[in-house]
């Protein structure tokens, strides 16, 4: 695999930074796709059961409140599970599948299109942190953005503003945003979650030194690098790294770095929001609050927004 140009500077600069870095969405190639789903079954992981349970508990609420017909596009779709759960709820008329790993998105959208055949389906391989623009043969007129799981604390607050605007943008001023975000909570809770028993969390972290092998060509040996994940309460975000157990060099096409024993590589933020603070972003980006569903323990919501009229 040879990756575009664009990638191969983005990580290069990434892994250059004075604290190195790369971003999470290379967390997602086959085997890391996968790896995630393992981790949503987690019993620490509560983020995707929790959120399962407020549309179990709210499906009914929230179909009153967006209505059938709409065109779903679901952002990060992975396995397409959490969208596919909604199609008898909302009974969308199109469903719009966006993923990094087109492969892994291919393989999990063929049997919802034989399960769900009155529902025109469209699988788009894109990076939606970079640019966001549907193709022509997507109507504009009623588009709900599905963004769930709280993927969107991979973000930095201003760039969480920066993709909201995007779907904003690709918005009719009928077009409406469905969104997960996790809550701050206990930190021993979001410790947990993030470096879980098993080590299964610890495995999808380390694999994305196996996708940077074979995407820009480095000689990242997995066995010298350890997961590290915990809460930074002075960001209000979770962070993960990969540490060095040793003092060692890493090359890659066009590039190298020696990193000392303890140095890390910063592979993801999730930040914890509380609703009113989200709630001022979606409003910074064009959005205003409809409506929102929590769990009885406050600890995920779902916000259902609308465009605002410019």
């Amino acid at each position: 695999m040879t990756a575009p140009a664009d990638t191969l500077a983005e990580i290069s600069a990434g892994l250059r930074a004075p604290r190195a870095w790369v971003s999470p969405k290379y967390f997602y190639d086959s085997l890391g796709s996968r790896l995630f789903e393992a981790i949503c079954e987690l019993p620490e992981y509560y983020p995707t059961r929790t959120e399962a349970s407020i549309v179990a508990r709210h499906g009914a609420e929230m179909t009153k409140a967006m209505g059938p017909d709409c065109t779903l596009i679901d952002l990060g779709a992975g396995n397409c599970a959490k969208a596919a759960a909604l199609f008898p709820l909302l009974h969308p008329a199109r469903y719009v599948a966006i993923d990094i790993s087109s492969d892994f998105l291919q393989a999990s959208i063929a049997p919802l299109r034989q399960k769900f055949p009155g529902i025109d389906m469209t699988a788009l391989a894109m990076d939606f942190s970079e640019q966001l623009v549907l193709p022509e043969q997507v109507p504009s007129a009623r588009r709900l953005f599905f963004y769930p799981g709280s993927s969107i604390g991979n973000f930095t607050p201003a760039q969480a503003v920066g993709l909201l605007r995007r779907m904003r943008a690709q918005c009719d001023d009928d077009g409406a945003i469905l969104i997960g975000i996790d809550l701050a909570k206990d930190s021993a809770v979001l410790d947990s979650a993030y470096d879980d028993e098993l080590g299964v969390t610890a495995a999808f972290n380390l694999n994305l030194l196996r996708h940077l092998n074979r995407l820009i060509g480095a000689n990242f040996n997995v066995r010298q690098w350890r997961h590290q994940g915990f809460y930074n309460a002075q960001e209000g975000r979770v962070e993960m790294h990969l540490e060095a157990r040793e003092a060692l060099q890493v090359a890659w096409q066009g590039g190298e770095r020696s990193f000392a024993a303890g140095e890390s590589i910063h592979t993801e933020n999730s930040y914890k929001y509380t609703v009113p603070v989200f709630a001022g972003l979606l409003e910074q980006s064009g959005f205003s609050v409809a409506t929102v569903w929590t769990d009885p323990r406050q600890w995920f919501a779902i916000i259902y927004a609308r465009a605002l009229r410019p």
